[in-house]
């Protein structure tokens, strides 16, 4: 069992993952060579720990519980040493990820299993500079953002590693709570990725032909197919709505469904003018100044909300 892991990155992935791993008792090596980020890593954890607590997800006590299992680390080297599990969440950068991992496999014993967190690079490209030997313990593990609230994990499976491996990082998730999903090809985007832009590819060309305000489009999913996606997978629906149903209406809407290969227009439009979303104040929606941490803080309570109603469905 693995009990031991070291999280390279403490950024917008790596710490979540550091607090996903900590607050369910698994010891944390955080490794970070930014000074600034290093030193307030531990506040962020811990506001995010108190928002757990103030929704009922966990008791008070698991807060320090959680901070004391993570050691913070300015050294690669010294961060992975004597752990068993390693996963890295750098930038998607690929010179950056194969540099890492070729000193990773200098600086880890042979039996550590190392793992990337990326939803874009094929993971055969990030490890061109380890070792043969290594190349049987090496995997992806994909997490959402935020990986602290969202149960997800996609686990590659591509027949380099032992069962015997995989299982071990598999009880280690699900352990922390996670739902693993067995990736068995390396493709772009994994499966929750593929799955997630193909629906926004829809929705931004539902908003590109003007046929419905990014209002309604956000609100006939959350209150149409993503509500019951919440609970009951695609391939049920289809199954309980009847496959006969399923493919005499797909026949009919495929033709009309969009096929484009490149970003919605409206979405172009957007980044050109430097309007990212939230962490500029405008996107699809408007994010005035004096809304922004709250409205981050919401969408962060809503989640612990549907993470607790899960929890009776495993």
């Amino acid at each position: 069992m693995i009990t031991k892991v070291a999280v390279l990155g403490a950024g917008t992935m790596g710490h979540s993952i550091a607090n996903n791993f900590a607050s369910h008792g698994v010891d944390v090596h955080l490794y970070e060579s930014f000074d600034q980020v290093r030193e307030t890593v531990k506040d962020r954890i811990k506001a995010e720990m108190e928002m757990f607590v103030e929704e009922g997800y966990f008791e008070v006590d698991n807060i320090q519980k959680t901070l004391d299992h993570i050691t913070l680390f300015a050294d690669l080297e010294e961060a992975v040493r004597d752990v068993e599990f390693v996963i890295e969440a750098v930038p998607e950068i690929l010179d950056l990820k194969q540099e890492l991992f070729e000193k990773l496999d200098q600086y880890c014993g042979e039996n550590v299993i190392l793992a990337s967190n990326t939803s874009s690079l094929k993971l055969w490209d990030m490890m061109a500079r380890v070792s043969e030997e290594r190349k049987t313990k090496v995997m992806i593990a994909h997490c959402y953002n935020p990986a602290h609230l969202i149960p997800i994990i996609e686990l590659s499976y591509f027949g380099n590693m032992s069962e015997e491996d995989f299982e071990s990082v598999r009880e280690l998730f699900v352990r922390c709570e996670k739902a693993p999903v067995k990736v068995l090809k390396d493709v772009t985007g994994m499966v929750a990725n593929r799955l997630l832009h193909a629906q926004a590819r829809e929705a931004f060309y539902l908003i590109d032909q003007g046929i419905a305000s990014a209002e309604d489009v956000d609100r006939a999913l959350m209150y149409g197919p993503a509500f019951r996606n919440a609970t009951t997978g695609m391939l049920e629906v289809a199954d309980m709505g009847g496959l006969d149903i399923w493919y005499a209406a797909e026949s009919n809407f495929f033709p009309n469904l969009c096929a484009e290969t490149k970003p919605s227009e409206t979405m172009h439009a957007l980044v050109e003018e430097g309007h990212y979303g939230i962490k500029t104040g405008k996107g699809f929606f408007d994010y005035p100044e004096e809304i922004r941490g709250s409205a981050v803080e919401k969408f962060y309570r809503r989640l612990i909300v549907q993470m607790k109603a899960s929890r009776q469905f495993k």
